[in-house]
C-alpha cells in the first residue's frame, strides 16, 4: 500500500506542475494579447489623427476632394 501512495504522489506532482505551467502560459498569452490589442487601438487613433491632419492641410491648400 505504501508503494501505491508513492506512485500516486509523483503523478499528482506532475499534474500540478503541468497545470501550473499551462496556467502561466495562458496568462502570458493573455497579457501579450491585451498588449497587442492596446497597440492596435493606439495605432488606429494615430491613423485617424493623421488622416484628419492631412484633410485639414488639403483644405488649407485648397485641394479639391479634401472631404473624402
Amino acid at each position: 500500500m505504501a508503494d501505491l501512495k508513492q506512485e500516486v504522489k509523483p503523478d499528482e506532482q506532475q499534474n500540478y506542475v503541468i497545470q501550473n505551467l499551462l496556467q502561466q502560459t495562458q496568462d502570458k498569452f493573455q497579457t501579450m494579447s491585451d498588449q497587442i490589442t492596446t497597440r492596435i487601438d493606439e495605432m488606429g487613433t494615430r491613423v485617424d489623427d493623421l488622416e484628419k491632419n492631412i484633410s485639414d492641410l488639403m483644405t488649407q491648400a485648397g485641394v479639391e476632394g479634401a472631404d473624402k
